[in-house]
């Protein structure tokens, strides 16, 4: 019973595969489209994309339920001393309250960490903790190394359209408004302080693709080496020229390719996207 559990939630997009690999518990939240609502995951990308089209109201999403937390580690902690909970910023989602909420049920034993991330930026964090937790790491040495990782994971994503995010308001109108008069490609990254802010609007795929791997060569800060996910909504061949180009100039200690989910498609709708961790 010394062993620390780690649970997240499902704007991480971590797949089911990895998920089970390193042990990773994930609560999903819920996409509404039109009257029904579903569980993250439930549709592939593609048919996500169908119903969107097709729908007179644009998707939204809705944060877990405290009870489904209160499960989710009730089931942890039937196994381990300690949960560590990773979670998408509270600056664009509730569901670090509920997470909180919930944790207050199990007296000191369930530990909520802020990524102020999200998808892979939370993704890679969540990883860390999982690792950490693998090796035997206490759950104050975990919770340490998911804020290193924290302060050192980076996010950026190229985006077709801002439409879906100002519609959401998770993204000032005047970034909307900038990319709908120029009709360009739109880069945005994930601030510090865990809000979304615009790195530039590109003219043209090809140049959007390549200020995408310019900002991540920036942002890695000299280092040659480190983990790196590359995620897309109906994007992959763009995606895996942005991959191609980062196995070029990085040496991967991890490597990941993967779709992001229908929660976070529902907010920036298609588009690519590089989160990576340089090494310590």
């Amino acid at each position: 019973m010394n062993r620390v559990a780690v649970v997240t939630d499902s704007t991480s997009d971590i797949t089911h595969e990895i998920a089970s690999e390193h042990e990773i518990r994930v609560v999903p939240l819920s996409l509404i489209i039109g009257d029904e609502t579903m569980p993250d995951g439930t549709l592939t990308q593609q048919e996500f994309f169908d119903r969107m089209n097709a729908s007179e109201r644009l998707p939204t999403t809705s944060q877990p339920a405290v009870g489904a937390f209160v499960e989710a580690y009730g089931a942890a902690l039937s196994t381990a001393s300690h949960v560590v909970s990773v979670h998408i910023s509270s600056k664009l989602s509730g569901t670090m309250a509920a997470a909180l909420q919930a944790a207050e049920q199990f007296a000191g034993r369930v530990r909520v960490v802020d990524s102020l991330n999200l998808s892979w930026g939370l993704g890679l964090q969540v990883l860390e903790a999982a690792k950490a937790a693998s090796a035997g790491a206490d759950v104050d040495a975990i919770v340490e190394r998911v804020e290193r990782a924290r302060d050192r994971v980076r996010l950026v994503v190229g985006l077709d359209s801002l439409d879906n995010l100002v519609k959401g308001g998770r993204i000032p109108k005047i970034a909307g408004a900038v990319g709908g008069v120029l009709n360009v490609k739109v880069l945005i990254a994930c601030r510090a302080d865990g809000t979304l802010g615009l790195v530039r609007p590109v003219r043209g795929v090809r140049s959007a693709l390549e200020h995408t791997v310019k900002w991540v060569e920036e942002q890695m800060g000299g280092a040659t080496r480190g983990a790196f996910c590359v995620m897309h909504a109906l994007s992959e061949e763009r995606a895996k020229w942005v991959s191609e180009q980062i196995g070029e100039r990085f040496e991967a200690i991890e490597s990941y390719f993967v779709e992001t989910g229908t929660v976070i498609a529902a907010h920036t709708g298609t588009g690519w996207g590089v989160a990576f961790l340089p090494e310590e």
